[in-house]
């Protein structure tokens, strides 16, 4: 493995922590360089991602170059992979392969197709993915030049539903004369939150109680700021029924019966964020934060994360907090925590939660000058081993002692050879990553671009022994494959 493709891997997993927000071009470069230069990682990659990543974007990039390949393995899996997404990941696969890869193979055509008539197949099926998804149903539909049958032409393009699909239901609920069959409408046809409060003017209490049981704590989680608009949380028992979903969030549990459900990790964070909420609705929001990420892994090895608050570090200080409140729910070893500019302040938090770093952290304020080695030297002295260092700075250091010098002093006092994980914030410059591989010191480094929802990426690096650990689980999981082939 030559430096190029080292360099390339670790690029590709750098960028995960980005999140475009429907912006694909952002990412497409990366992309394109290590399936050519690397088909083989590539592909693995991609399963691994479907598997594990949160950030959408990626996955549809992923698809779109799977099904582009020259290479009939990744078409195969790509095929597979494609079935499983919403229909508006579809239609955003299919133009990105247009827009960004030139062509839309035979068998990418087929892949879309396959997916289309086995949901025409199932009506049930079909009726949810239109209701959902229209405009991305009738988009691929016209885009591909695929002739609908009958029943899909009717609700799609004339407008003219058949009794007893969910179309003609939907038409039903909005022309419903009282709440009450508002509320059996929904829950005999378990319409979704999204596509009801298109259809229903004002809703009521019972009509909230009924479209919050049909959704999932996901779902749930994602529209909590048009459930407060809509004063779900101004009514005890609509309120009770919200925190139940939360509750079953955090647990994994789709509807509180049991069944593992996928809840992005940092979707609860960042609606908590988003939403003016009471303190024990953040609360369980944080909970479900920290439980999910819990379900990626644990730190089992000593764990320092040094956090640069320095000018103008005000951005470290904030992913600060967010990585301690992180990695504390998730290690079973010591960690230590610094924020440092000149001079190294120790960080230590009553509990886990978000708001326990917020606490811990309310006095750290950024400035002053740099050294970015002076808080390893400080836990030299006072012999503070650690497996891994977790740095949170834009690399700028203008004082003593500086990072690489007190590393290397570090390891030869305590015998250890910590893995340095540098997280780049703000206008960083690459000098200590530099003087770190001089010394031929085990590094990663990543690019944090401002988005909390990449940060459980994260998790899968900090989690293993080594990045060969990560690398050969990824290359281990087997590409899906088409059964009709």
């Amino acid at each position: 493995m030559n430096n190029t493709e080292r360099d390339l891997r670790l690029e590709m997993l750098n960028s995960l922590l980005t999140t475009p927000h429907r912006r694909l071009e952002q990412v497409a470069e990366i992309h394109k360089l290590i399936v050519e230069l690397d088909p083989i990682f590539y592909g693995h990659l991609a399963v691994w991602y479907q598997r594990n990543g949160d950030v959408r974007d990626h996955k549809e990039v992923f698809v779109a170059h799977l099904l582009t390949s020259d290479v009939a393995e990744h078409r195969s899996a790509g095929f597979v992979m494609l079935q499983e997404f919403p229909p508006y990941q579809v239609a955003r696969v299919v133009d990105f392969m247009k827009q960004h890869r030139n062509k839309l193979p035979r068998s990418a055509r087929t892949a879309v197709t396959r997916y289309l008539k086995v949901r025409e197949s199932n009506p049930a099926l079909f009726d949810r993915a239109a209701l959902r998804g229209r405009k991305a149903m009738k988009h691929l539909y016209a885009s591909l030049h695929i002739k609908p049958n009958e029943r899909a032409n009717a609700i799609l393009f004339r407008d003219a539903p058949p009794v007893g699909s969910l179309a003609a239901v939907l038409k039903q609920l909005a022309n419903a004369p009282t709440a009450a069959e508002q509320a059996r409408l929904i829950v005999e046809f378990n319409i979704p939150y999204t596509i009801a409060v298109g259809a229903i003017k004002q809703l009521t209490p019972v009509v909230l109680v009924a479209l919050i049981n049909n959704m999932t704590p996901q779902e749930v989680i994602n529209s909590l700021k048009s459930l407060k608009a809509r004063g779900a949380m101004d009514h005890p028992e609509v309120k009770a029924l919200i925190d139940a979903k939360l509750e079953a969030a955090a647990k994994g549990d789709p509807f509180g019966i049991g069944k593992a459900a996928r809840v992005s990790a940092y979707k609860a964070q960042v609606a908590a964020d988003a939403v003016e909420l009471d303190a024990e609705t953040i609360a369980r929001l944080e909970s479900v934060t920290n439980e999910q990420v819990k379900r990626r892994g644990s730190i089992d090895r000593p764990t320092a994360l040094l956090v640069d608050k320095s000018g103008s570090m005000d951005q470290a200080i904030e992913l600060g907090k967010r990585l301690a409140a992180l990695i504390s729910g998730i290690t079973q070893a010591d960690l230590f925590v610094y924020a440092f500019d000149t001079i190294p302040y120790p960080v230590t938090a009553q509990g886990k939660e978000l708001t326990d770093w917020e606490r811990a952290f309310q006095l750290v304020k950024a400035g002053g000058g740099t050294s970015v080695g002076c808080a390893i030297e400080v836990m030299r002295r006072k012999r503070q081993v650690v497996d891994q260092i977790i740095l949170v700075t834009d690399e700028g250091e203008n004082t003593a002692p500086y990072f690489a010098e007190a590393y290397k002093t570090y390891c030869r006092e305590l015998s250890v050879l910590p893995n340095v994980v540098i997280v780049r914030v703000g206008n960083y410059c690459s000098y200590v990553e530099t003087q770190l591989k001089q010394q031929q010191a085990p590094i990663e480094t990543f690019t944090f671009a401002g988005d909390y929802y990449s940060l459980p990426n994260l998790v899968p690096l900090l989690t293993r022994r080594s990045r060969l650990e990560l690398l050969m689980e990824i290359l281990e999981l087997p590409l899906p494959a088409r059964k009709d082939q």
